[in-house]
């Protein structure tokens, strides 16, 4: 979409290739070939955002950071744009850019160069990228389960993933979920390449395709479609994070400040959980005019309905907010191996993750 701007500590900077609100968002694998591309310095990670001129004087004592999202600013970015509106970052010692991201956010490429000290991503994709020999790893927890799910229609007779079998689904080939699912329950199926647009389900009782459950069920709600069901991945024992991810290099030069960026992010998920949101989505629809109220108000009950940031166990709440578990990569670690997505042995839980900088 046009209009998208990356929000900075002290005003607005106008950004490139952000992706129109609405439209699905897309999770592709981190491929080889980017990985060549980049140790050659020709990967093209689209225009550069063009900071405008601040309306105040950036304080020189501040720590500038730069956040790469992986999509347009929505509910999912709540912690970053509540802390940011609310200048607790700032209150920290550090002076934040979030960049809007979107179909070519190249998060990683980003975080590899040092063009971003901190990204959103999915763990899945971040563990591929870091076993191509890229410089990042995780951090923090963004949400506590990735909210990649299928979606059926209410009357569809479909209520096990053993019913799978034997469907045709739409939903990006490369999701490691699908895999997972052939080799977990014996089945197989047949799979449409995503378009990332929703006509299809609506149009069709029948259909059944990989959606983001905080965003896809509104549009289909506003499109004339019924509130759809679920199949969700993490029910099925594939339960990948949403996450922080950072430059490694340089997050372990300077621990102080990337504890300093994960405490004030933290409390800025809780705030904009338990408290007023308004001061978010006021820099949300300033960073992407698509926004809507009705939309991101439906968005952040979604996430708190599902408990995706405070957790989904017994052991959830506010105190979970942000915190990655060593064991669950070793669960990811095992799964990707067991598909044959990821080479036995390639990877140990202390090359991919760090709790070493969370409050």
């Amino acid at each position: 979409m046009t209009g998208d701007h990356s929000i900075t500590s002290h005003g607005i900077a106008s950004s490139s290739d952000a992706s129109q609100s609405g439209c699905m968002k897309s999770r592709a694998f981190f491929p080889l070939m980017v990985v060549t591309l980049l140790a050659a310095g020709v990967v093209g990670c689209g225009r550069a955002p063009e900071t405008v001129t601040s309306p105040t004087t950036p304080d020189a004592d501040l720590i500038p950071i730069t956040v790469q999202l992986d999509w347009v600013p929505e509910p999912e970015h709540g912690g970053f744009f509540q802390a940011q509106a609310k200048g607790w970052f700032r209150e920290a010692g550090l002076d934040v850019t979030l960049v809007p991201g979107g179909a070519n956010a190249f998060v990683m490429q980003k975080l590899a160069t040092n063009q971003a000290q901190f990204g959103q991503a999915d763990s899945t994709n971040t563990i591929l990228a870091i076993h191509e020999g890229l410089p990042v790893i995780h951090v923090g927890a963004v949400f506590q389960n990735d909210p990649s799910v299928l979606m059926l229609h209410q009357d569809n007779p479909i209520e096990r993933f053993e019913d799978l079998d034997g469907q045709t689904m739409m939903a990006r080939p490369e999701w490691a979920f699908l895999p997972y699912l052939r080799n977990k329950y014996g089945i197989d199926f047949k799979i449409i390449p995503q378009n990332f647009q929703l006509a299809n389900f609506i149009a069709d009782p029948t259909f059944i395709q990989q959606g983001f459950y905080i965003a896809e069920p509104y549009h289909i709600i506003q499109g004339g479609g019924e509130m759809p069901k679920f199949l969700y991945a993490w029910d099925a024992g594939f339960d990948a994070y949403t996450v922080i991810v950072a430059n490694k290099v340089w997050a372990a030069a300077h621990p102080d400040t990337a504890r300093a960026f994960l405490a004030t992010y933290i409390r800025g998920w809780e705030d904009y959980l338990t408290h007023d949101p308004a001061p978010a989505h006021a820099l949300m629809k300033q960073a992407n005019p698509n926004n809507t109220d009705e939309f991101m108000m439906f968005s952040r009950q979604m996430i708190i309905d599902e408990r995706l940031v405070v957790g989904r166990g017994p052991e959830g709440g506010t105190d979970l907010i942000g915190r990655v578990s060593p064991e669950r990569f070793a669960t990811q670690i095992e799964q990707l191996e067991t598909l044959g997505i990821l080479p036995q042995g390639a990877l140990t839980v202390d090359a991919i993750v760090t709790t070493d900088y969370l409050p």
